[in-house]
């Protein structure tokens, strides 16, 4: 009852309560951008107004260094933006898959990728994207180049409006964990953060190929996301659902087969005050701007938004484990768990972390590295989005009833 009279109280002091600003595009701010460089190597430096999904890799023959991004404005941004001695030019327009925005920078030398990644202003909400490049030579840029696999690398106009969903299409944000300078668990060679990325992306495939689901990642390529960033990421994106995907490893005692957590009743407390440290208030819920309310009141809201997605995160969940099951794969002997994950934090969307399996484990390990384990795995994955989105909808009308 005190819950809903200072609910009430807040709504009738506030008024109406004011959309979620994040717009279709991102804008990229020139004040603090920057492209720099001499002989010893390039720091590009991009302020974004909020984050969004991005990835990089570099192309030869021309040999140039490609930024992708969901989507950005970069009209902001003078033209003699480049002040690099290493970089010829800079190309700015769209990508070739609808809804992405691209940078070029075409190189007069040969460089190595050192460092490509994403932070958020925990006051503003603004992403810092960093990428540094330092010499290297002919043989060894031409052996890494290359796009990521089934994109094309043509440049192609400037796009700057969001891809148009479908009311019936399910928007899930994969989220690959690790990468860049945090590589995960490793094992005989592999790191978790390059064999996950690798399952991520052929997953994304298998779920666009149902025409039912569109997939976004908070990463797509080798770069470090904070974790607080990568919730924001689900956020713009518009996410129906969440799903972080590992292969950890335990230093002690022996795991293997899969795993999936969800948020820990007992953590939702600290999850509550997590959020509210590490986000600007006006990227707490979708649809909602927070940003002149006071701890008491953003934590109830939040409380009232788990209630609802709590238990959708706990159906998926379930039906996960099952799905898994039937396809005859490896569960973990408690395969449903709970903890106090970051990621699992959001609550405006149902959320869950996947361990596919346990890379202190060698049988897992050789699983993960066999191309038909990983078919039936994401065949599973996917089965389990369509069951749990037909579920979720039929729950959802009968609650409307």
């Amino acid at each position: 009852m005190v819950r809903a009279f200072l609910i009430a109280l807040f709504l009738c002091l506030a008024g109406p309560v004011s959309a979620q600003t994040l717009s279709a595009s991102a804008r990229a701010l020139p004040e603090d951008s920057s492209l720099e460089g001499n002989r010893r190597g390039t720091e590009l430096r991009l302020v974004l107004s909020q984050a969004v999904p991005f990835r990089v890799f570099t192309l030869d023959d021309p040999m140039r260094v490609v930024m992708d991004f969901r989507t950005v404005d970069f009209s902001a941004l003078p033209e003699d933006f480049n002040d690099a001695r290493l970089v010829e030019s800079v190309a700015m327009g769209g990508a070739s898959s609808p809804g992405w925005s691209r940078i070029v920078l075409s190189l007069n030398a040969p460089q190595s990728l050192d460092v490509a990644a994403m932070d958020t202003d925990e006051l503003t909400g603004e992403a810092i994207v960093s990428l540094t490049l330092s010499p290297s030579d002919a043989d060894s840029f031409a052996a890494s180049a290359g796009a990521p696999p089934g994109l094309d690398a043509v440049l192609l106009p400037v796009v700057t409006q969001a891809v148009p969903q479908d009311d019936d299409t399910l928007v899930v944000m994969l989220d690959p964990g690790h990468g860049g300078v945090d590589p995960g668990a490793l094992r005989e060679g592999h790191s978790e953060a390059e064999l996950i990325l690798s399952f991520a992306r052929e997953l994304r495939e298998v779920m666009r190929r149902t025409g039912r689901i569109e997939v976004a990642m908070t990463r797509d390529a080798d770069v470090f996301v904070p974790l607080p960033t990568r919730v924001t990421l689900a956020r713009a994106a518009g996410a129906d659902l969440f799903i972080s995907i590992h292969a950890d490893a335990i230093a002690e005692g022996r795991a293997q087969g899969a795993t999936i957590y969800t948020l820990s009743d007992e953590a939702t407390d600290a999850a509550t005050a997590a959020l509210a440290e590490q986000h600007d208030r006006a990227d707490l819920l979708q649809g909602v701007d927070l940003s002149g309310a006071d701890d008491e009141v953003v934590g109830l809201l939040l409380d009232l938004a788990r209630i609802e997605t709590a238990p959708r995160s706990r159906a998926f969940a379930d039906i996960l484990v099952q799905a898994i099951e039937t396809t005859g794969l490896d569960l973990h002997a408690h395969p449903r768990s709970e903890g106090a994950f970051s990621v699992l934090k959001a609550a405006d969307f149902p959320a869950v972390l996947l361990e596919i399996g346990f890379l202190s484990e060698g049988g897992d390990l050789q699983n993960i590295l066999d191309p038909q384990w990983r078919a039936r795995m994401q065949a599973a994955i996917t089965g389990a989005v369509i069951a749990w989105s037909e579920a979720d909808a039929a729950a959802e009308a009968l609650r409307r009833q």
